[in-house]
């Protein structure tokens, strides 16, 4: 294969699992958008709502979580391509069967289904990413991917603000099922299919657990991305909370922030790539996103009186500082070995989505102790100093060789 053709390939491979991961987000978020029209039509009583709707968001959160093991594993046994489409097609399938729903029981398994679907498509096209380029261009291939994919809410917005909540999911499957016509072309990871000859035990979840300095660099590959869905689930979405304690102007919009938060993460991950490729670290930019988490987060927290367009233009802001999702990826890609990457990088991103569980436990007590502002900073501190000592414990992986397999 010619240069030009092999880069050419690359670029498509880019192009989809971008693509794969914009729908991925839309079909993530699309609940949270469309929960109480779609309730309402439901017949679900007001009062009903917050605690039905926590049930099927932990339904979701369920498949995430059970799914990136399953879709992980996958990967490393069966190949990469194989589960990023066969995610796509899981998830879109249980999207529109979302638009059929006629109750809120069915509702929640269906998002189950969803949930694991949506586990895999992540992980594997930034596995794929990562091994197809040239290691000291990569950071660009899955900064597209995840800077293209989050605008996937934005669409998801007003997708729900133009039609309903069942047209809504309807859209999300069929943009999935659009997704898997447009795969010609997409090739299997080179170090994979080497891998496939060399008869490497691969996927073996163990691994992770059954080695010390293994295990301590898989939980500090977790830990570093801590503060973004703290940012995103907690400060974001309870906005009109917070914006009540800090005697705010007028109720702040939550679907807005939502919104304004994602455009402003597509925007932080486009940077974090080039600034790796700049600075050639990745470990640079993680610290200085987390220097600008904190800062953005506690002028929020503390701004008595915050109006409508502070809050949006803070939201915006916390999302470029929690915008180095990909690069939380790519990190965790290059600090394994080819024969247990695809595990990796599809359960820790699921994994830290999941750890929003407890961090919500420990703030919902703190709250009860010191109310929700300083228990909201205190998290914020937490998670970020969190984050930034487990950076210290990982090698820079900026233009490392993939090249390489973990021994059992």
């Amino acid at each position: 294969m010619s240069a030009e053709q092999n880069s050419k390939n690359v670029w498509i491979l880019v192009f989809v699992a971008a693509l794969g991961y914009f729908v991925d987000i839309y079909d993530l978020i699309i609940f949270s958008i469309v929960r109480i029209p779609s309730f309402q039509e439901l017949g679900v009583a007001e009062a009903n709502m917050r605690h039905l709707g926590e049930y099927v968001l932990n339904m979701q959160m369920g498949g995430l979580l059970i799914g990136g093991v399953i879709w992980g594993i996958l990967a490393d046994k069966y190949g990469r391509l194989k589960v990023l489409f066969g995610s796509i097609l899981l998830y879109s399938l249980a999207n529109i069967a979302n638009g059929f729903v006629h109750d809120v029981q069915t509702y929640g398994i269906i998002r189950f289904i969803a949930g694991i679907g949506l586990a895999g498509e992540l992980g594997a096209g930034i596995t794929l990413v990562s091994e197809t380029m040239h290691r000291k261009k990569r950071g660009y291939g899955t900064m597209i991917v995840a800077g293209v994919g989050v605008l996937g809410a934005i669409l998801a917005y007003y997708i729900s603000e133009w039609f309903s909540w069942r047209t809504a999911y309807f859209v999300g499957g069929g943009m999935g099922l659009l997704l898997l016509l447009m795969r010609v072309g997409v090739l299997e990871s080179g170090m994979f299919a080497n891998l496939e000859k060399q008869g490497v035990e691969k996927g073996k979840i163990s691994m992770l657990f059954n080695n010390k300095e293994r295990f301590r660099r898989y939980i500090y590959c977790l830990c570093i991305g801590l503060p973004i869905w703290f940012v995103v689930g907690i400060l974001v979405t309870q906005a009109p909370e917070i914006g009540k304690a800090l005697n705010a102007e007028t109720t702040l919009s939550a679907g807005k922030g939502v919104m304004f938060t994602y455009l402003g993460i597509s925007l932080g991950d486009f940077l974090a790539g080039i600034l790796a490729q700049v600075f050639r670290s990745r470990k640079r930019v993680v610290f200085i996103y987390q220097i600008l988490i904190l800062l953005f987060s506690i002028i929020y927290l503390t701004w008595q009186g915050i109006n409508e367009q502070a809050f949006m233009i803070l939201a915006f802001l916390m999302g470029l500082g929690v915008g180095y999702w990909a690069t939380f990826i790519t990190i965790a890609a290059e600090q394994f070995g080819t024969n247990i990457r695809g595990t990796v990088t599809t359960t820790a991103p699921n994994f830290v989505r999941g750890a929003l569980i407890p961090s919500t436990l420990l703030y919902g007590v703190l709250v009860g102790y010191f109310g929700i502002i300083w228990a909201a900073m205190i998290m914020m501190i937490l998670l970020t100093g969190i984050a930034i000592f487990a950076l210290t414990k990982l090698k820079e992986s900026f233009d490392r060789d993939l090249d390489f397999v973990e021994v059992d």
